[in-house]
Formats: structure tokens, C-alpha cells, sequence
């Protein structure tokens, strides 16, 4: 009997916890919902859509009449820009912060039907240099930039049309301070990059990888919580997105299409999930432990509507999994390379 067989525990070294796996349980007969081909036409400009090009917002201002990224303050930010400093610390059961920063939705074309694995490669990587230019110039100002995007109303997203939100903060949110912590512990062990050496061991493993290039790697990463999480890394040091050189932007802007399409083909729906670019603090420009990368977590488990909870045993005790992570992995790379719309 093999790991892969038998019920047991992975290590996730960047967050220094571990994840129960049940590769057993994968064996049940696979008769989860059925569901319908999602094929519906979406317009290119929905008139009660409040990012769409033209069109008012929910806070009361229109939009310019944009061509292809646009880039607003978020109307109902989550932070504000000069909050304060206050500190509360005499009672070590109650200690407070005030919290600074910047709140900012990009929305990723005009175009209200068309997500990220629909967009043309060129139009992707606007994105990409987009993304580039607002860490660069959030960072010089805040201590930390989180990119992300929430897709898909089972993902909390407030509106269809295809967007992301850029947030800075005057501190290091949780996530990436254990990222940064158990990457400098690995450095100072190993004297490499953590996910550097990794991204080199997955791409000679193969196992695992659901999508390549010279410059990145897609990986269900050996330690996934989600069934179908993936990690996309550069195969190169590089601590910061605005660091990326112009080549390594366009095959960054062709994998994440490829990442994309794989996820839509694989239930033949628009697929949902949480996405997001973890780089360096803003505080620590040469910073060799580092590694840029994005985690993309998707609740999606049997089809376009059986997801994933994490609930009971996950909230109480440790995440737990029944699909393999070489499963996963198997069945992204088995879907078809042009999108299922496309097809039609």
C-alpha cells in the first residue's frame, strides 16, 4: 500500500501546518450531480451592471467609457486612507489597531461576458502589467499589496462583470507574514528559495503539474487543502510583480489562460474561486527567500454545483481532503486546451 492509498498527512511548509489526506474515499462511485452545459450568451454590455463602461455605480459615479483595464477607489472600501495610529495593548485579551491602507477594484475589460479564460492573450497581459504598476506604486507608500480575485457568486462575488480588487495595507495582513516567516526559516537552513526549489522539483515530478512554460509552473501543490487548488510560480527569482522582465509577463499572461480554460472545461462551467499574488512585503526589496506566486482556490469538488466545505472536522481540527492532489492534477491536464464556449 502507497501513500496514495491509505489515509495520511501532508506537510504544507509555508504555512507550517499539515492536511489530512483520504485517498480511500476517493474510491466512492462518482455520481455526483449532473449538471446542464453552461452555454448561456452573456452580453458584452449589461446596462444594470454597475462596472460595466458608461454605466453609474453603486456609490453614484459613472464610469468613463473605457476600453480595457479600468481601475477605480473602491466605493465601499474596506479601509481607509488615514485612519490613524492608535494602539490598544494595555489589556493583552483585547489588543486593538487602527488599520490604514487603499481599496481599489480593476475591472479586467469592457467586455461584461468575457472572463480571464476567454480574454485574448494580449488582453491578459494588460492585466498582468496592470497588476505590475499598482503593487509598484502601492508599495512605495504601504507595507503591503494584496492582489486577488474573487470569481463567481459561490466565491462572495458582488458582481458578474470581470474584476479584481487591489488592497494596501500599513501592515503585513497574517497569510503572507507566516509565508514570509517560514520562507526565511527554509533559507536560513537550506540557503535556497523554498518555492524555488520546489517549483524545480515539481516540473521533474510531473505529477502534479497541470500547466508549463520556460517561465512558470501550475501545480496542485503536493500539501492542497481545496480539490482543485493550484499554485502558479516562476521558474526563476523574483521577488515582486513590477520585477518581472516583458517576456516573463507575456508567458505569464498564456499560462494563466491556460490555468483558466482547464478550470471552465473541467465541469464545462464558468468555474469559481478565489485568486490571489503573494510577493514580498513592500519593507524588504532584497528579500532572496522570497518567491512571487499566486494561489488559486477553487471550491468546486464533483461538478458545477457540489463544492467543497470546509466545515466540522477542517474548522475544528486540520483540513482534510479525499482527491489526491496527483488526481487533481490528472484531471485539469485531461481537459481539452480551447475553451468549451468556444466550441460551441
Amino acid at each position: 500500500m502507497s501513500f496514495h492509498e491509505q489515509p495520511h498527512r501532508r506537510f504544507n511548509p509555508l504555512k507550517n501546518e499539515w492536511i489530512l489526506v483520504s485517498p480511500h474515499r476517493a474510491k466512492r462511485p462518482w455520481q455526483g450531480q449532473q449538471d446542464i452545459q453552461d452555454t448561456a450568451v452573456r452580453p458584452a454590455h449589461d446596462p444594470d451592471c454597475y462596472l460595466c463602461a458608461g454605466n453609474e455605480r453603486a456609490g453614484g459615479l459613472r464610469n468613463p467609457d473605457y476600453k480595457n483595464v479600468f481601475i477605480f477607489d473602491n466605493d465601499f472600501a474596506a479601509l481607509m486612507p488615514s485612519a490613524g495610529c492608535r494602539v490598544e495593548k494595555d489589556k493583552p485579551l483585547f489588543r486593538a489597531a487602527l488599520a490604514n491602507g487603499a481599496c481599489r477594484v480593476m475591472c479586467f475589460s469592457p467586455d461584461h461576458g468575457k472572463t480571464l479564460p476567454e480574454m485574448p492573450v494580449a488582453d491578459i497581459r494588460t492585466v498582468v502589467d496592470s497588476w505590475a504598476a499598482q503593487e509598484k506604486e502601492l508599495s512605495a507608500v504601504h507595507a503591503y499589496v494584496q492582489i486577488f480575485e474573487n470569481k463567481g457568486a459561490m466565491m462572495g462575488c458582488s458582481s458578474p462583470h470581470p474584476h479584481g480588487q487591489i488592497w494596501a495595507t500599513d501592515y503585513v495582513p497574517a497569510e503572507p507574514e507566516r509565508e514570509d516567516a517560514a520562507q526565511a526559516e527554509w533559507f536560513e537552513q537550506h540557503q535556497s528559495a523554498m518555492l524555488l526549489t520546489y517549483a524545480a522539483q515539481e516540473a521533474d515530478d510531473g505529477a502534479r503539474t497541470v500547466a508549463q512554460n520556460d517561465h512558470w509552473i501550475a501545480v496542485v501543490p503536493y500539501w492542497a487543502s481545496w480539490p482543485y487548488e493550484i499554485l502558479l510560480l516562476p521558474r526563476f527569482a523574483v521577488q515582486h510583480m513590477h520585477a518581472l522582465a516583458p517576456e516573463e509577463r507575456d508567458a505569464l499572461a498564456d499560462i494563466m489562460k491556460a490555468v483558466t480554460i482547464a478550470y471552465d472545461n473541467l465541469f464545462q462551467t464558468s468555474f469559481p474561486y478565489s485568486m490571489g499574488w503573494h510577493g514580498a512585503p513592500s519593507a524588504t526589496p532584497d528579500a532572496p527567500h522570497w518567491q512571487l506566486h499566486a494561489h488559486f482556490y477553487p471550491p468546486l469538488l464533483r461538478s458545477a454545483s457540489v463544492r467543497k466545505f470546509m466545515v466540522g472536522y477542517e474548522m475544528l481540527a486540520e483540513a482534510q481532503r479525499d482527491l489526491t492532489p496527483e488526481a487533481a492534477a490528472a484531471h485539469l491536464r485531461a481537459t481539452d486546451k480551447i475553451h468549451y464556449r468556444s466550441q460551441r
